[in-house]
């Protein structure tokens, strides 16, 4: 696989890239790089594990599961929940280490692995690379008393997170119905479990997981299947999870999909409305439409721009104590509530702000007016090269002509010859033209 640590842990093809043996010296590794910084120090270690519903979740769980044990680790299998219940069982019951298996919206055959620290924060990019150097060292086996212990806990790990989030619900559902899209994932169970709870109505689609169809034309990467469901069962609005359940998209009464941007909009607002929106700052990515950001600007709330990616949001959002943060594609990051993006607590939320005010999400999402925005791949070039002064005149000339309601953004790929060209505009012709010319620039100066 080359280096097994990614943006978001290890993931690829379940049983080829990502196997039984690979996931066994993972967690071995694991568990001897947070003993050796002290992390176990006084006290008997514990982990906990969990896992999306992927049939090859299995396998890889329990070879987690023996490979934390054979290293002293007593282990909780946690059975199937969302990426989000096991950092916050990670942090609520004190352990010293979460695992989840899951490869979130990717496809089936794909599966990963992540880990947890205390507290429920995914592992820095140091430990991550100390636990892949020390895969396969020789190192002496605990025997007797000193192997771990594996217990199952599948119920009540639920429960204790279905509590969790319908304690974070400032106005009760009552009266809504909504429509919950699970993408036959991790949150086919508690997702519609916490709505119920909170006071909705709940119709559920694709809550059925069999191992094999997570993801499968359904959830936050498909919205259609909710988009017919919300208007056939005139729902208030809808929500979508992907896989694992850290991210949530929204379909209004009208069937028309509310992305991250808008839902982070619609909670940056209501947060600084009732003075909880920490230093009024809302954190985004740099692929977020400038549209949020003009919105924000029109309602106070300073906004903080990192690169794609949860992980380096959720840095900044540490770094500068921020308490709101999150993608486009719909994975936010409440820090009041959570260690990571949470779908169903945003999902909550969102209907919660809905509840209290009476007014449709249609009208709510409307505070961001998403502009225009296109984005052309541009392959078969030196991506190394983006500094380009000519291709930096070219960049500079489009966005002066842009202006305020207009910018530009070229994003080399991480592991092709190839560069990405977005533009938002103020109409999508001239996103379009804008955006094609560049391109054009780009093929002709970084050509290979």
């Amino acid at each position: 696989m080359g280096r097994l640590f990614g943006t978001d842990g290890v993931r690829g093809l379940a049983n080829r890239d990502v196997t039984a043996e690979v996931a066994l010296d993972l967690s071995v590794a694991a568990a001897h790089v947070l003993g050796s910084i002290g992390a176990f120090e006084g006290h008997r270690p514990r982990a906990i594990v969990g896992r999306d519903p992927r049939a090859s979740g299995e396998f890889l769980a329990a070879a987690v599961a023996a490979g934390l044990a054979s290293a002293g680790v007593d282990v909780d299998m946690v059975g199937v929940l969302p990426t989000p219940a096991v950092a916050h069982l990670t942090a609520s019951r004190g352990v010293d280490l979460g695992v989840v298996i899951s490869a979130s919206h990717n496809p089936m055959p794909d599966n990963g692995i992540k880990f947890l620290a205390r507290g429920g924060h995914k592992l820095d990019d140091e430990l991550e690379k100390a636990i892949e150097a020390r895969m396969g060292e020789h190192w002496e086996r605990p025997v007797g008393a000193g192997v771990g212990r594996i217990r199952i806990d599948v119920g009540l790990a639920g429960e204790q997170y279905v509590q969790h989030l319908v304690s974070t619900v400032q106005h009760p559902l009552d009266g809504l119905r909504i429509v919950a899209d699970c993408a036959n994932g991790a949150a086919s169970e508690v997702g519609p479990a916490a709505l119920r709870a909170a006071g909705a109505d709940v119709v559920v689609i694709n809550a059925s997981p069999d191992g094999r169809n997570i993801n499968e034309e359904s959830g936050s990467t498909h919205p259609e299947p909710l988009q017919a469901a919300v208007l056939a069962a005139h729902a208030d609005l809808g929500v979508a999870f992907d896989g694992d359940a850290d991210r949530c998209l929204a379909v209004d009464a009208d069937g028309r999909v509310v992305d991250g941007d808008q839902i982070m909009g619609v909670l940056a607002i209501a947060l600084a409305e009732r003075d909880g929106l920490a230093h009024g700052t809302l954190v985004t990515t740099v692929m977020s439409n400038l549209g949020l950001r003009l919105a924000m600007q029109a309602a106070g709330i300073a906004t903080v721009e990192t690169a794609v990616g949860d992980r380096y949001v959720l840095e900044a959002m540490r770094a500068g104590g921020y308490g709101l943060g999150g993608e486009q594609s719909g994975h936010i990051i409440l820090a009041e509530h959570a260690t990571t993006g949470d779908g169903v607590l945003t999902a909550l939320q969102l209907a919660s702000r809905v509840a209290a005010t009476g007014r449709p999400l249609g009208e709510l999402a409307d505070v961001v007016r998403r502009l225009p925005q296109t984005l052309v791949n541009v392959p078969g070039v030196d991506r190394g090269r983006t500094d380009d002064h000519v291709l930096l005149d070219a960049v500079r000339s489009a966005e002066k002509e842009l202006g305020e309601t207009g910018r530009v953004l070229l994003r080399p790929s991480g592991t092709e010859p190839l560069v990405r060209v977005m533009v938002e505009a103020a109409t999508q012709t001239e996103a379009d033209r804008v955006a094609h010319e560049l391109a054009e620039v780009v093929r002709e100066r970084l050509a290979l």
